[in-house]
């Protein structure tokens, strides 16, 4: 066995759990104790400076910059009371990660002497060097000024001794450098649209509609020592190689199973760090692949669920290792089980207290409901290539289609009874059939008859990328690695779309006559006839709806590089332009970047991939061969010539298959390298990165499949790298 290996399980059978010490009082003493929220505030502030900033926060109105000063002091009391001694400006940049830098409070005085320092100009602005960041050509790399501002609606924040403060990140021009801002700008204007319709049509009381997300969390955990063995893992967070175990997830006993007490003990130690920050994970399981978990929180307003979700992500990372864990958050880290995804469950709330996508106990409330539900699905309908752009990437590409997760195919499931009622109004609503009082009101009774929780009688289906799961649509095809931003931004800007052409829509049927319950039923039978080829009710991993798919003419675009065009059609940036989200400017660096960290990562993937192939797995085939050459020669000294193909004839066989299996490797990895340095010179971002996917990649399989044969025809203490069966099951 290598040393590393070797040593690397040594130190895994060893493990004990790591011993956390818990708070011994109820999570409702310590939830968000290290958040400057608003009990912190209330103490903190001055009366008048609170009621100016949750006005801020509840209303958008605009802070005054005077207001800054004594928001950052009572900021800084607060946050030195518990310790702190540094402050950062913490954004989004769009590298997929978060980002700070921390500046110490202290300022020198003279005379040697220094005093704590922290105004309204640190904490609503600051100017990082943005060089560094990518922005897809907004600004050159010697422009480097950039400007992170502060985002109040949500709230600052204790980790370790720095304060963090949540802001967006914008150049020097204005553009968004973040994902930040066009949440913000979707969720505004979303709220807008959502909140006249309400008032329209609905109830007038309605002043404020919010998105909210409910984002379900999927990881692996392994051990540390192992994972330090895997140079793969620690470069690209996925086994390039890798045999499967005799046993993984074919037994369904993890799923849902007990948790190992290693686990277990990191889920406590980072949840209640989480709960601190006022992160409300409330759920944690075993997930279907062995060492496969889950986390969940309760539902928040979209910009703060994001950046509770990053947020938890950082922890979980830091934590892990307190506990000899790694966490992997890539969306398939092993072939042949389950991978991971991020399932982003959105809804909308009024300030009324009432959920619009959840069916009321009278006719009149299941209007609305049926009102914003159909247009959630003529939304999608209307926009699913961008919403399928909206969640591709490299890693999920090895997840949507495999058994595990949703096709690439956006379809929309609603489950039965939601379809038999679309279907009796279809039927009920006739173009040329005028309603009568008795139809009307039976209409309405049908309407009436839909249950307030749906959650019983509307089935899961677990292959459905956009489902309808009770009071909420379930967004399953999100990657574990993902941030929740790019999809909630797609998400928020198509339904504030088909809301501004529903409410065009009925208003221009009032305007000829009709009453207003009569012109919704008439635009809504319109949208379920015109958004019907996007529902679909069945099996989605079957090749039967890949068929039906196309018949439908819908799309079904398996790889990033081409699910990421979809961006740069008329139709999506006229959507996100119309609605103020994104410019044509801040579109087309987002497509440029995306298309270079896909590039990015399949290049590193590919060199991680040589290098294991050339330098670790190669050698070590060669030397067991050498070793069964040796044998071989002992034996035909022993027995003869005429003898030796009784008594060798399966080590003969394995010579001549670990010689052919390192000379297809061989061959292949230069081909793919070959291949690599055509793609590099390429100076299109969108041709480099279809090159990749189209030159580069197809090398892989072919790769991977000769070094996994050649894991089991060598010895197992000498093969280099650590096994999926001690990955996987070494808890």
């Amino acid at each position: 066995m290598s040393t590393l290996r070797f040593k690397a399980l040594e130190s895994v059978y060893t493990r004990r759990p790591v011993e956390v010490e818990l708070p011994a009082t109820k999570v409702s003493d310590f939830y968000g104790t290290n958040v400057f929220g608003r009990h912190a505030m209330r103490e903190f502030m001055p009366d008048d400076v609170y009621k100016l900033v949750i006005e801020a926060i509840d209303k958008g109105k605009q802070l005054e910059r005077k207001i800054a000063d004594q928001v950052a002091s009572s900021m800084k009391a607060w946050a030195m009371d518990k310790g702190a001694t540094h402050y950062t400006h913490w954004f989004q940049p769009l590298t997929g990660a978060t980002a700070e830098k921390h500046d110490a409070f202290f300022q020198p005085i003279g005379d040697g002497k220094a005093i704590e320092s922290f105004g309204g100009e640190q904490l609503v602005q600051q100017e990082p060097d943005a060089s560094s960041f990518p922005s897809g050509g907004i600004r050159n790399t010697f422009e480097a000024r950039g400007y992170t501002a502060w985002d109040p609606t949500s709230p600052a924040f204790l980790l370790g001794k720095t304060l963090c403060i949540p802001t967006v990140f914008v150049s020097y021009t204005g553009e968004a450098l973040d994902k930040k801002v066009p949440l913000l700008r979707s969720a505004a204007a979303l709220d807008k649209i959502a909140t006249e319709v309400c008032q329209s049509y609905f109830d007038r009381n309605v002043n404020k509609v919010v998105a909210t997300l409910g984002w379900e969390q999927e990881y692996f955990l392994v051990d540390a020592a192992l994972f330090n063995a895997r140079p793969d893992l620690a470069l690209t967070g996925r086994t390039v190689f890798g045999h499967s175990s005799a046993k993984d997830q074919q037994l369904d006993d993890h799923y849902f199973g007990s948790i190992p007490e290693r686990a277990a003990a990191f889920m406590r130690d980072f949840e209640v760090e989480s709960l601190k920050l006022g992160i409300p994970v409330k759920t944690r399981h075993n997930e279907v692949a062995p060492n496969q978990f889950e986390c969940a929180p309760i539902f928040e307003e979209v910009n703060l669920a994001v950046d509770h979700n990053l947020l938890l992500m950082d922890l979980m990372e830091k934590i892990a290792r307190k506990h000899n864990f790694r966490v992997l958050f890539h969306e398939k880290p092993f072939k042949g089980i389950n991978g991971s995804g991020k399932h982003n469950n959105w809804s909308l709330g009024t300030d009324t207290g009432k959920n619009l996508l959840s069916p009321g106990s009278t006719p009149k409330r299941n209007l609305r409901f049926l009102a914003f539900f159909i247009n959630t699905i003529k939304a999608v309908h209307d926009y699913a290539d961008v919403l399928r752009a909206s969640i591709a990437s490299a890693g999920n590409d090895h997840r949507l289609g495999a058994n595990e997760a949703p096709p690439a195919i956006i379809s929309v499931f609603i489950g039965s009874q939601l379809t038999a009622i679309l279907n009796e109004l279809e039927e009920a609503l006739k173009k040329d059939k005028k309603l009568t009082p008795d139809e009307k009101t039976q209409l309405k009774l049908n309407i009436g008859k839909i249950p307030e929780i749906l959650l019983d009688n509307t089935d899961r289906n677990r292959t459905s990328p956009f489902a309808f799961t009770g009071n909420k649509f379930e967004l399953r095809a999100v990657g574990s690695s993902a941030n929740c931003a790019g999809p909630m931004i797609t998400l928020n800007t198509i339904m504030a779309n088909q809301l501004t052409e529903f409410k065009k829509d009925v208003d221009a049927i009032i305007a000829k006559g009709s009453k207003k319950d009569d012109a919704i039923f008439k635009v809504l039978r319109q949208y379920i006839i015109d958004s019907k080829k996007i529902r679909f009710e069945g099996n989605g991993y079957g090749e039967e709806w890949v068929k039906e798919a196309k018949k439908r003419g819908l799309s079904n675009v398996k790889t990033t590089p081409h699910a990421l065009d979809f961006y740069m059609t008329k139709k999506a940036k006229e959507v996100f332009i119309k609605h103020g989200i994104l410019n044509e400017r801040e579109i087309e660096a987002r497509h440029e970047i995306k298309l270079e960290n896909y590039t990015k990562k399949i290049q590193i993937e590919s060199r991680i991939m040589g290098d294991l192939a050339i330098n670790h797995i190669v050698p070590t085939a060669i030397k067991y061969q050498n070793i069964l050459i040796d044998n071989v020669r002992g034996l035909k000294e022993i027995f003869g010539a005429k003898e030796l193909e009784k008594v060798a004839a399966g080590q003969q066989a394995a010579i001549r298959d670990i010689s052919e299996r390192v000379a297809i490797i061989q061959k292949e990895v230069n081909n793919m390298v070959a291949e690599r340095k055509k793609c590099n010179v390429l100076d299109n971002p969108r041709e480099t990165a279809i090159a990749y996917c189209e030159k580069v990649i197809p090398y892989f399989d072919v790769i991977r499949y000769n070094v996994d044969k050649l894991e089991l025809l060598i010895d197992d203490e000498m093969w280099p790298l650590p096994k999926y069966r001690e990955l996987l099951f070494n808890r």
